[in-house]
Formats: C-alpha cells, structure tokens, sequence
C-alpha cells in the first residue's frame, strides 16, 4: 500500500489506480525526499507531478510545504484516483491536467520549481527527451528536475539548458536529478 512518507499528511495512505501505473515505493520516495529536502526548502514551491498516477510524488511534495502542485496524467482512470486521493488529503491546492506530458509541456503556462517525471517504462528515450526539452520554458531559475526510470533505462537525455547533478540506483529502480544552469 502506497502511503505519504512525512508532513503534514504523513502516514495517510494513498489509493492507487487499478493497473497500468507504477508507484514509486515508499523506501525510494523517502530517500529522494531526504535529499531534495537537503538541496531547498520545499515550502512555497510549485511543483509538477508527470506522468503522475496515483499523485504520490506531488502529494509528499505538498505534504511536506509545497504551495502547489501541478499533476499531468493521461489515463482518466488514473486521473480520477489522483484526485480522489488529493480530495482525501485535504489538498486543494492542486491542478489535474487529464492530458499526455508531451501536450502538457507544449503549452504555455506557469512556472516551475521542482518537476518529477516518472514515465512508464514503455515511454522511449525520444519522447522523455521532447517533454524534459519542452518544459524548460517553464522552469524558475533554479529549478530541480528529477526523473524516475527503470535502472537499465539509463540516464535521460538533459536538454542543453540544465545539467546532471546526480544518479541513484533503488534495485530496480534509478532516480536522475538535474538543475538549471547557473549560466541559462
């Protein structure tokens, strides 16, 4: 059972939809917000969830302080449990885009502080890149950028305007940060 790890809404579980996503573990999301949490302060940030799911990156965010989270998903069904789940948590601060990451980036709108992008594994290097190059725009200055793959996946293809900080492998599992370069 999939549950928020720490903040104000911690211990609360989360329901996760029926098939087709993956939730990232609680032992990974846990250690992924120890360090992002050493790297800023997450009070007052806006986040984006994409690829999002069950909403369980976004949701610890807003757990743990963020000001708002963004939550792209595709599936409607996935969508639905998403915001069931917000619902649940008392969080109303909160945006759900039923729509494809690659639409969502596309489009102006907002700026972001922290993005996460856990893709399913069936989403190729090609499109990952198109959407962590399509999102730039709508990165703060000094925004963070952390993407969840399968360990044999490899790390994404960063667009020119950010650069690799880090790589941590969780079994199966890798997280690859990135950040905005001091000098884009």
């Amino acid at each position: 059972m999939t549950r928020i790890v720490a903040g104000t809404a911690g211990g609360r579980r989360l329901k996760v939809p029926p098939q087709g996503t993956r939730p990232t573990s609680d032992r990974v999301r846990e250690a992924l917000f120890s360090s992002l949490e050493a790297l800023i302060d997450l009070d007052g940030v806006r986040v984006l969830d994409l690829y999002a799911g069950s909403g369980a990156l976004g949701l610890e965010a807003l757990s743990r302080g963020a000001e708002h989270a963004t939550f792209v998903e595709s599936d409607k069904r996935a969508a639905d449990v998403l915001k069931g789940n917000a619902k649940e948590l008392g969080f109303a601060n909160t945006t759900i885009a039923n729509r494809t990451a690659e639409a969502y980036v596309m489009a102006e709108g907002e700026k972001f502080d922290v993005v996460f992008a856990d893709p399913p594994y069936a989403v190729g290097d090609d499109e990952l890149a198109k959407v962590l190059k399509g999102i730039v725009p709508r990165l703060t200055a000094d925004a963070i950028l952390i993407v969840e793959r399968a360990s044999r996946s490899g790390e994404p293809a960063w667009p020119e305007e950010v650069e690799s900080l880090r790589a941590k492998r969780y079994g199966d599992t890798a997280v690859y940060w990135a950040q905005v370069r001091a000098d884009g």
